[in-house]
């Protein structure tokens, strides 16, 4: 086929793309996933894959082929000559149909389906050596408990590995295809670096390291957002369906392209299955996520327990200030104080007045309150007066407002004597999150984590509650490095932290400063050895 006709294919095929992204909303096409791999990317990946490629007869598949970008790429890159046969296989019916009629007589076969249905069924079709990939970015929470179920029930049964009920989508289509692939074939896959630091990535970092001889991870930098409409830091993952070798190495690159990246560093597999966060790899200064603690010895979460604040269901609703509460004659006892959200919060020490509410403009409190409706209602009737508006604003329709009773009831919470942000930004000097010290009553919603003091010291701090400043100034000192390294980072450079990763940041500093801390540390591992 002339390299013209590809361009002009691939030029349909861009119209066609951007017709069919727009005829979806935004939140339609982050539900199902839908984010196509854009064209010099799908060249650069299949040019870097293709240079290892020894067969003359290309087995091309594409398990999410969407409008057959890389197949495009495929075509342009290896030639038609060469690719022997081509499977794409896509769920959603108006993307196959553009795909089958741009490039069916170009020799891909495309079949409407889901393909982690469809994989069962494909051992009479030909086994790819060469699949090129961006599964669909389908968010755990998307996925029916049913669906769940099917999928982890499959992947235990075709390849033995169990996957965590958190896993996305794109985690299922790896391990499926992979198991669909031709023995010492070779995949590329485009999918979010996530996996790389959180807890439910462990299979797949587990089968990557043992069933696959993993090549190459290319991490693009957090703020080089390759889908310009989802909010993903993503990483091409390039492996051959065969063992590792004795003594292997991954190439871990980082920034830039593909082709050429800002730094790069090779792992021995054997240290790469010991490291619970990959995005530490490759070190180097740009990378900031090298200085962390290996989440042993002691730690932050041996001294404070760590929790999301509350989430109210609906803040709109819920969270008022406390002038207008007064004003509507709401009782003091079925509000209490709240902190505004971490871009309205301009100190990082929380003064009180003299009624526990912080010193903070606005000032604001959350309804909370236990009691029966019949008895808010008899008792409190300008309070049921606001709540019963709550109908037709569709607050009682929200999942977490739906699931309580009474409804209007907030998750318990004491006021914590310190706080962290729970997203933020910030590069070198600048951290990404900030530690707060709450002098006040006040609770917070989940976009801080709330940090309570236990054993050791919590009793330090009750019996000399002067220090309290001294430990507010040693979680000021945990560098923006350990912060970023414990948290995980997304695109645009978004970077977030939950309750065990801040858990696991070295707390050395705390025993060094009050050697009797670590009494506590010492008898719990005694007991347990």
């Amino acid at each position: 086929m002339a390299t013209i006709n590809i361009d002009r294919l691939e030029h349909k095929r861009q119209l066609l793309q951007s017709s069919l992204d727009s005829a979806k909303s935004p939140v339609e096409r982050n539900r199902l996933g839908q984010f196509a791999t854009p064209n010099l990317l799908a060249i650069e990946i299949t040019r870097y894959i293709a240079t290892m490629i020894d067969d003359d007869e290309i087995n091309f598949a594409d398990p999410s082929i969407g409008t057959g970008s890389f197949f495009s790429a495929a075509l342009a890159i290896l030639g038609k000559a060469r690719i022997n046969s081509a499977i794409g296989v896509e769920v959603d019916s108006e993307f196959s149909s553009s795909a089958r009629n741009l490039w069916g007589e170009e020799g891909l076969q495309v079949i409407t389906g889901d393909f982690t249905e469809f994989v069962e069924k494909s051992s009479n079709l030909t086994s790819p050596n060469l699949l090129l990939a961006n599964p669909p970015y389908v968010r755990h929470h998307h996925l029916s408990r049913d669906d769940k179920k099917r999928l982890q029930r499959l992947v235990q049964r075709l390849l033995g590995v169990d996957v965590n009920g958190l896993a996305g989508l794109y985690v299922y289509f790896l391990l499926l295809a992979t198991y669909w692939m031709a023995d010492n074939g070779y995949a590329a896959w485009l999918i979010p670096s996530e996996f790389m630091d959180v807890n439910y990535g462990a299979s797949l970092k587990q089968f990557l390291t043992s069933q696959v001889t993993l090549i190459r991870i290319h991490r693009f930098s957090p703020d080089d957002i390759q889908f310009g409409d989802a909010l993903v830091s993503s990483v091409v993952l390039i492996f051959r369906k065969t063992l590792p070798p004795v003594n292997h190495a991954t190439e871990f690159t980082f920034g830039g392209t593909l082709s050429n990246p800002e730094t790069k560093e090779r792992v021995a597999l054997n240290r790469l299955r010991e490291s619970r966060k990959w995005t530490v790899y490759p070190n180097h200064s740009q990378d900031e996520r090298s200085n962390i603690s290996d989440g042993t010895g002691i730690t932050l979460a041996n001294y404070f327990r760590i929790q999301r604040g509350i989430a109210t269901g609906d803040n709109k609703f819920f969270i008022i200030e406390q002038d207008e509460a007064k004003r509507r004659g709401f009782p003091k006892n079925c509000i209490r104080p709240i902190l505004p959200s971490p871009r309205h919060l301009k100190e990082t020490v929380i003064k009180s007045d003299q009624d526990g509410y912080p010193l903070t403009n606005p000032k604001l409190c959350v309804i909370d309150c236990d009691l029966p409706e019949q008895i808010v209602e008899k008792r409190y009737p300008k309070l049921w007066e606001y709540l019963l508006s709550a109908d037709s604003l569709g607050v009682k329709d929200g999942y977490l407002v739906s699931k309580r009773n009474p409804w209007y009831q907030q998750e318990k919470r004491e006021p914590p004597l310190f706080l962290c942000t729970y997203m933020g930004r910030g590069t070198h000097e600048k951290k990404p999150f900030r530690f707060i010290w709450n002098q006040t009553n006040a609770i917070a919603t989940n976009l801080y984590l709330m940090l309570y003091p236990v054993k050791s010291l919590q009793r330090m701090l009750v019996n000399h509650p002067e220090r309290a400043e001294e430990v507010y100034k040693l979680l000021c000192l945990v560098t923006g490095n350990e912060l970023r390294g414990e948290g995980r980072v997304y695109g645009g450079g978004l970077h977030k932290i939950e309750p065990k990763e801040l858990g696991r940041i070295s707390a050395l500093p705390f025993v060094e400063r009050w050697p009797d801390l670590q009494m506590d540390v010492i008898r719990q591992k005694m007991l347990f050895e």
